[in-house]
């Protein structure tokens, strides 16, 4: 793979369209961003991801307006601008409609059961935000609350799921992990029902880690 430089409008190109090729953003869904030295690189408005070219990434300041490019920022851009407002340690960040994350959004549960030790390492739960419009500031203070308290990944209910990580590449594979984590969670449902570790089970996973 040739080189890609991290937080430039190819590093969004590249992970925009593995993210539509993985079937976690469907038809035009979804939208990406990175922060740079001159403000925030997002995806525009009403665009397919895969099918993206530079001219679909426009620079927007850190309140949403739009500094160079000519298309329409993603309607979804205050909701990205608000985390790298309160966070300092996350520069980039993936919003979308994956189907099947979404189904836990759509049922109103939050992601806590760790059913998996890789889980049970990263997350103690992956929190639920009520509903809240589209595209509006209420929704993104309410994702700015969540992950103000240290929360780098959110489930939206009735929407989708948001996810914030130092790299593009490192936002992408936690939300693949996360993912998976949804399919044998369906799985295991269809064969009889989840059987999450136990409390002793986390903390040996836990402690393996620390020691490493």
């Amino acid at each position: 793979m040739e080189f890609i430089e991290q937080g430039s409008k190819n590093d969004i190109l590249y992970w925009s369209k593995r993210l539509y090729q993985k079937d976690m953003s469907p038809s035009t869904s979804g939208n990406v961003s990175v922060r740079t030295s001159d403000g925030v690189l997002i995806t525009s408005s009403g665009v397919c991801l895969n099918d993206m070219n530079e001219d679909d990434i426009v620079l927007i300041d850190y309140n949403g307006n739009l500094v160079s490019g000519n298309k329409k920022p993603s309607s979804e851009k205050i909701m990205h601008t608000e985390i790298y407002n309160c966070r300092d340690d996350i520069n980039a960040i993936i919003h979308c409609h994956c189907p099947l994350i979404t189904a836990f959004c759509v049922a109103g549960k939050t992601m806590c059961e760790p059913i998996l030790p890789d889980f049970a390492l990263m997350y103690n739960e992956i929190p639920l935000i009520p509903y809240y419009c589209p595209s509006t500031i209420e929704l993104a203070d309410a994702v700015a609350d969540c992950f103000s308290k240290d929360n780098n990944v959110a489930l939206l209910k009735n929407h989708g799921v948001i996810l914030g990580a130092d790299t593009l590449q490192n936002a992408f594979y936690q939300l693949e992990g996360i993912r998976a984590y949804v399919q044998i969670y369906f799985g295991a449902q269809v064969i009889s029902s989840p059987k999450s570790l136990n409390k002793k089970q986390v903390a040996e996973i836990r402690q393996l880690y620390i020691k490493k």
